[in-house]
Formats: C-alpha cells, sequence, structure tokens
C-alpha cells in the first residue's frame, strides 16, 4: 500500500477511537448523573462542557492529523466509533458503574458510621457536661451577683449613717 493509504487508514482509525473515548467520557458522565441527580441547569452547563472540550478534543485531532483540513470520512469515523460503542456497550456500563460505585459509596458511609459511632457518644457526653457545668456556673454567677449586691447595700448603708 501506498503510504498516503496508510496516513489515511491511520487518520481514519483515529477518529474511530476519538468516538469511542468521546462516548466512553458521557457514559461517565451519565453514571455520575445516576448516583448524584442533579438539575437541568447542572446538566445543561456539563454537557456544554463536555461538548466544548470534545470539540477541542476533535479539532486537535483534526489539526495534528491532517492540517487542520475537515475531512468528512473523519465525521463518519467518529460517528462509526460512537455508533460501535453503542452496540457493544449499550447502557450496560452505565447500569453496572452506577450499581457498582452506588454500593462501594454505602459501604463507606456504613464504615464511617461505625468508625465514628465512639465519637459521637463522646461528643454528646462532652456536649452533656458542657451543659451541666454551664447551669452550675449560672447558679455560682446568680449567687454571687446576690451577695455582692447584699455587701454593696450594706456599704451604703452603712456610709449613709455617717
Amino acid at each position: 500500500m501506498s503510504r498516503e493509504i496508510v496516513q489515511e487508514l491511520t487518520f481514519f482509525t483515529h477518529s474511530v477511537l476519538l468516538g469511542l473515548v468521546i462516548t466512553f467520557i458521557y457514559d461517565w458522565i451519565r453514571v455520575l448523573r445516576k448516583l448524584f441527580r442533579h438539575g437541568t441547569a447542572l446538566m445543561s452547563v456539563e454537557d456544554l462542557l463536555f461538548w466544548l472540550a470534545c470539540g477541542i478534543g476533535v479539532f486537535y485531532m483534526l489539526y495534528r492529523e491532517n492540517d487542520g483540513t475537515l475531512r468528512w470520512f473523519a465525521v463518519l469515523g467518529a460517528t462509526l466509533g460512537m455508533f460501535f460503542y453503542k452496540v457493544i456497550v449499550r447502557d450496560v456500563f452505565v447500569d453496572i458503574m452506577s450499581t457498582c460505585l452506588h454500593k462501594i459509596m454505602w459501604f463507606v458511609f456504613r464504615l464511617l458510621q461505625i468508625v465514628l459511632k465512639p465519637l459521637k457518644r463522646l461528643f454528646y457526653a462532652g456536649k452533656t457536661f458542657v451543659l451541666y457545668l454551664g447551669k452550675k456556673l449560672k447558679k455560682c454567677k446568680d449567687f454571687i451577683k446576690k451577695r455582692l449586691t447584699v455587701f454593696i447595700k450594706t456599704i451604703r448603708m452603712v456610709l449613709c449613717k455617717h
């Protein structure tokens, strides 16, 4: 085969791989959307940033491989890559990964609850002690205030008599 045909086949293969990678990354975004529900506005921003990054990636590939010239078979290659990924993987990847990550997050959360349970009890014991100490200090303050008030009144009475 001539060098130009090999170069064109390499370019076509890279565009197919780029289509696979773009779809794979978008599936990860879909996994995150299944794990953490968010509104339409945030999804729109995510999609905008994703497609902006994809556009930059496609432009970089076209610039590096074909001096920035848009070739329709490159678009066809990327579309074929996306199509092959969807036919082979479908939604199985999203379902499996979101389920696995959900189970892992649940396990970590439960583990943190178990590990932090003694600290929680210690926190509540400390809180109870601080509240008890606060009540005692308030009683002490009130007692001292009464004694000082009585002492000041006594001094006034003594000074007023003399």
